[in-house]
């Protein structure tokens, strides 16, 4: 599927062309982090800690940088709320909420379908 580029950069947006700018989003949202961090920011809006209870495993440093990321690109948005401390609250945009949906298909067919991808995994290589 092309999409006429807007940019000026080139004639169509195609994430398999090197200058496509469509490669930097695709890089955004195919991290494990970005995608789980969109399918708990489903849930509505939620604060850091919050976050990075929901998303075991994820080191404050990396959610961070996720967050940073997601709100660059326009799929979060930050709101500060004067407080002391303060009280910073994340949540998705339309973007964000576009996106979700095909995420969270991705996550589901994973689950679905991890037995499967690790008897793969396991299976000796054929030469």
């Amino acid at each position: 599927m092309s999409v006429l580029c807007t940019t000026g950069q080139h004639a169509d947006h195609d994430v398999f062309a090197a200058q496509c700018p469509c490669r930097d989003v695709l890089d955004v949202l195919a991290s494990k982090w970005s995608a789980l961090a969109i399918g708990a920011l489903e849930e509505g809006p939620q604060r850091f800690g919050s976050l990075q209870r929901r998303l075991q495993g994820v080191s404050p440093k990396v959610l961070t940088n996720t967050l940073r990321r997601l709100e660059l690109h326009g799929f979060v948005d930050r709101t500060v709320h004067p407080a002391v401390p303060l009280h910073v609250e994340y949540e998705l945009t339309k973007l964000g909420r576009g996106v979700a949906e095909p995420l969270g298909q991705l996550r589901g067919w994973v689950e679905v379908h991890l037995d499967e991808i690790r008897s793969a995994a396991d299976a000796p290589a054929c030469d």
